[in-house]
């Protein structure tokens, strides 16, 4: 191993085919989560944007080395300095502008791709630390962050399930149905402590839309709550955001 880590940090044609092979893999297995999921950002995505970064971590060690090298004299006649690690940043600034897209906010008031724009971003650094040949540190991050992406949703759940705090999303046939929501919610001592109202149409067909936040005095299982509002009259559909 000793040998074998200094071989694969050099500049040759085994390292740098191991490293743009490398790239793609991971960064394709952090987007097959997201294509899973149904984002916009997905395996092709994301498994693209790993490999051009490490291309150009590559690239910044071929220039070194060639302002080293063949291009020295002519270097050294221009008297030109210049920083190669800026191509890097300019990788990780760019990827900005891809996790832009993959943000959205929905009508319910709901942000949405935050996830997969952290991601992709943590996708794009994963693959300059590939192509600088930083194999310590790409393993640590790449477990740390299949893991946050594979592992922590499960927790997050289960937390969220037991939380005093609620956020519903509700659409009713018409506001007067209003009332047997927020009866049923206050016979149940659940606080209501923010509406907002709004209007949706579906297939010609107007719907009263309502985001509701709600505290519970105990903890209660949140899919109970959900189950009992779904079965009241002139609920459309209900859903905990």
């Amino acid at each position: 191993m000793d040998a074998v880590l200094p071989y694969l940090r050099e500049l040759n044609l085994c390292s740098m085919c191991l490293r743009v092979v490398l790239a793609m893999l991971l960064g394709g297995f952090l987007g097959l989560d997201r294509e899973m999921h149904g984002r916009p950002a997905g395996f092709r995505t994301y498994m693209l944007v790993s490999m051009a970064a490490a291309c150009t971590a590559i690239l910044s060690q071929y220039l070194d080395l060639m302002l080293d090298t063949f291009w020295k004299d002519a270097f050294d006649i221009v008297g030109r300095r210049t920083d190669l690690v800026r191509l890097g940043a300019r990788v990780v600034s760019g990827i900005g502008f891809l996790g832009t897209g993959t943000i959205l906010v929905t009508q319910r008031r709901e942000v949405t791709g935050l996830t997969t724009a952290c991601c992709l971003w943590a996708a794009g650094c994963m693959g300059l630390a590939i192509g600088a040949g930083f194999y310590e540190c790409v393993l640590i991050g790449f477990v740390l962050v299949a893991g946050s992406m594979l592992l922590l949703p499960l927790l997050e759940k289960r937390l969220l399930q037991r939380s005093l705090n609620m956020n519903l999303y509700v659409v009713l046939d018409g506001v007067e149905d209003l009332s047997g929501v927020v009866e049923y919610l206050k016979s149940d001592r659940i606080l209501i402590y923010d509406v907002e109202m709004g209007k949706e149409e579906k297939a010609g067909v107007s719907y009263v839309t309502g985001l509701l936040s709600l505290h519970m005095p105990e903890h209660r299982k949140h899919t109970e709550v959900l189950a009992k509002l779904g079965t009241l009259k002139g609920v459309a559909a209900i859903e905990e955001v």
